[in-house]
């Protein structure tokens, strides 16, 4: 049962930070960073609340000395409510797991393992959904050795050949380049390793890249995008972003990174993110890390990042719950805290 000290509400979602619910929205925010921290260790994964407000996920996140009253389970109760009211019959959750003494839980796709006795395990496991993919957080240490990642980008463009060129811009693609982006964003949704998540098409179009990016111009934090550009085509075939937050003390977030798949086998991942980097500490240096996420059993993309120096800090299960019926998905988390692949 919940603790009858506490009670659901559904908080006003502010249109911009000072506005109406702005304070709520802010306590909000704290409790999800708080949560997130003790997940990982340490506050270098942090959004603010200006950051947050531009995007929208579903999470579910309990102090530490508020568990263990019900009160995770009303609210997970509440969320699954929704979603099978919305005939959103699968519900995936992601949610941080640290590391513990504990026998072992293997993801369905075989790659990576979480503690079976840490209590987010348990509580999903209590409300039927099964472990399909582990996601590794890396971190890589800034200023990185320029020499290595120049060797690593010449290697990459040899490879590539003359076929292929790399663009890059900041926060708002060139209006020639939307078409192409969208493509890329959408395939992001069906060529990225899912494991058996089963997560739909997502189906992007100019005009959503430019709806999105112009929401996202309301927060601090400004994206550094590189692609790849197939000359023979003319399309952009590869994409890979940074989010910069404007203070140099906080870490940088690596976010989607992907080649479409009939033009994987170049070495375009390893030349786009090399070619981010090397921008980053030429336009926006003094940040103390990049971190980034990715599918445990997505070797190429690991043994790319591994080669740039990235190296593993923590782990999120990705867990999925579904019921007879068309696939959809709400996301979460339970207890630590989550975040999406990128």
């Amino acid at each position: 049962m919940t603790d009858p000290g506490f009670e659901l509400d559904e908080l006003f979602i502010p249109a911009a930070p000072g506005e109406p619910g702005w304070a709520d929205f802010e306590a909000a925010a704290f409790v999800a960073a708080t949560v997130e921290a003790e997940g990982y260790g340490g506050h270098e994964l942090t959004l603010s609340a200006a950051e947050s407000i531009t995007h929208a996920w579903i999470t579910v996140q309990v102090l530490a000395d508020r568990r263990r009253r019900g009160i995770g389970t009303a609210l997970f109760d509440h969320l699954e409510a929704i979603a099978m009211a919305e005939s959103r019959l699968s519900q995936i959750v992601y949610t941080v797991s640290p590391e513990a003494e504990s026998p072992r839980l293997h993801a369905q796709t075989g790659f990576g393992s979480v503690p079976l006795g840490n209590p987010e395990v348990k509580f999903l496991i209590g409300r039927g959904y099964r472990l399909e993919q582990v996601v590794r957080t890396s971190r890589l240490d800034l200023p990185c050795d320029p020499d290595t990642v120049e060797r690593l980008r010449v290697t990459a463009a040899l490879k590539a050949g003359p076929d292929y060129a790399v663009l890059c811009w900041s926060d708002h693609t060139p209006p020639d380049r939307l078409a192409d982006l969208a493509v890329l964003r959408t395939r992001m949704t069906t060529d990225a390793p899912s494991a058996g998540l089963e997560e739909p098409e997502d189906v992007w179009t100019a005009a959503r890249v430019t709806a999105e990016e112009n929401a996202a111009a309301q927060s601090p934090r400004s994206t550094l995008t590189a692609a790849a550009l197939h000359r023979p085509s003319g399309r952009l075939v590869g994409f890979t972003e940074l989010s910069v937050p404007q203070e140099t003390a906080r870490a940088v977030l690596q976010e989607d990174t992907l080649v479409l798949r009939e033009h994987r086998g170049h070495r375009l991942g390893l030349l786009l993110k090399a070619a981010n980097l090397q921008r980053l500490e030429r336009e926006r240096p003094g940040h103390p890390s990049v971190m980034t996420f990715n599918a445990e059993e997505n070797r190429p993309m690991l043994a790319v990042n591994e080669a740039m120096g990235f190296r593993p800090m923590g782990q999120e299960g990705a867990w999925r719950r579904s019921a007879a019926g068309p696939v959809s998905a709400v996301s979460g988390s339970a207890g630590t805290g989550g975040r999406t692949d990128s």
